[in-house]
């Protein structure tokens, strides 16, 4: 894999992050959600702090990945300041 070209690599599932968290994919996934699931620890529970999806979320290792990733991506957006972020 070419270090250049990660995300074109990466092997990304389109929808997972919001259906582990019930929301739509219509929906776009609050940031202080995604910040929320960063700072908590793996096997632990967190109430949603946004009125969009699940009340209560478990923390799982991949979970985190996943907003992390997201977390990054809305951070390219804002850098490239591209059109549909």
């Amino acid at each position: 894999m070419s270090t250049t070209r990660w995300i074109q690599d990466a092997e990304i599932k389109k929808g997972a992050l919001s259906h582990d968290l019930g929301i739509p994919e219509s929906k776009r996934i609050p940031i202080t959600l995604l910040r929320a699931i960063q700072r908590a620890d793996v096997g632990t529970t967190i109430h949603n702090p946004t009125t969009v999806g699940n009340a209560t979320i478990m923390v799982t290792g991949r979970l985190k990945r996943r907003a992390s990733l997201a977390l990054t991506f809305k951070r390219m957006c804002k850098d490239n300041t591209q059109q549909r972020c």
